[in-house]
């Protein structure tokens, strides 16, 4: 199995930066990619990056230039740099593990942003 726990949400002013981090205990060698997803009050879950084990990135649209995933293998660490932060990505913010035995998902960090 693999363990997720995010940290770095917070409140933070429009136009501002924050630093996610998801890190990743148990099975890490089964893992083939980490994603960071979203879930806004009263609206689904969205997919917002994700990393694989070649390093390989992917953004949604309404991330692309904003936010950086990187990775730290030694620490079994993902980020999430968010900058120019807007109001609309106020979420909770979760990593998403797909390894080779099962998908996981962390508990989750909350991003407020404020106008």
């Amino acid at each position: 199995q693999v363990q997720l726990v995010e940290s770095g949400g917070g409140l933070v002013q429009a136009g501002g930066s924050l630093r996610l981090s998801c890190t990743a205990s148990g099975s890490t060698f089964s893992i083939n990619a980490i994603n960071w997803h979203r879930q806004a009050p009263g609206k689904e879950r969205e997919l917002v990056a994700y990393i694989n084990s070649g390093g390989i990135t992917n953004y949604a649209d309404f991330v692309k230039g904003r936010f950086i995933i990187s990775r730290d293998t030694a620490k079994n660490t993902v980020y999430l740099q968010m900058n120019s932060l807007k109001p609309e990505d106020t979420a909770v913010y979760y990593c998403y593990a797909l390894s080779g035995f099962g998908n996981y998902w962390g508990q989750g960090t909350r991003v407020t942003v404020s106008s």
